[in-house]
């Protein structure tokens, strides 16, 4: 019977939960935030591991200042997880932004304006009808 899932995808998820965990308990750094770690894709090699992060505001400053701060705590953040994660070779940590939350929210926002535009219209049309067979 063949795995589901690949070993590098399990450390992945693996480290996700951890990861989160050690942002959200262990890192007091005020440049931070609020923290969503997304996903984890670590490499077939388990040298790297690329962690998808959003952030509560979606300023672009303040994103970027977060990121900075992110990547300038990666070392600390690599010490704490291996300490949480038995791994031979724990993979280093490269974080990316991922806008992905921010463009649904947007989207879908645009959606439900669009929708309301149409049924605005579809109403104004029905009182028309009706005031023409009056």
């Amino acid at each position: 019977m063949a795995r589901e899932f690949s070993r590098s995808r399990r450390v992945g998820q693996q480290l996700q939960r951890e990861l989160a965990m050690v942002l959200q308990r262990e890192i007091r750094d005020s440049r931070l935030g609020m923290v969503t770690v997304n996903e984890v894709e670590v490499s077939k090699d388990m040298g790297y591991a690329k962690a998808f992060v959003t952030f509560l505001n979606d300023d672009e400053a303040e994103v970027k200042a977060q990121m900075a701060a992110l990547v300038e705590l990666a070392p600390m953040i690599r010490s704490l997880l291996a300490s949480r994660v038995k791994l031979r070779v724990m993979p280093e940590i490269r974080f990316q932004y991922d806008k992905s939350l921010v463009e649904g929210i947007r989207m879908a926002s645009l959606v439900s304006k669009v929708r309301a535009e149409d049924e605005a219209k579809a109403k104004s049309a029905d009182d028309d009808k009706s005031e023409e067979t009056e």
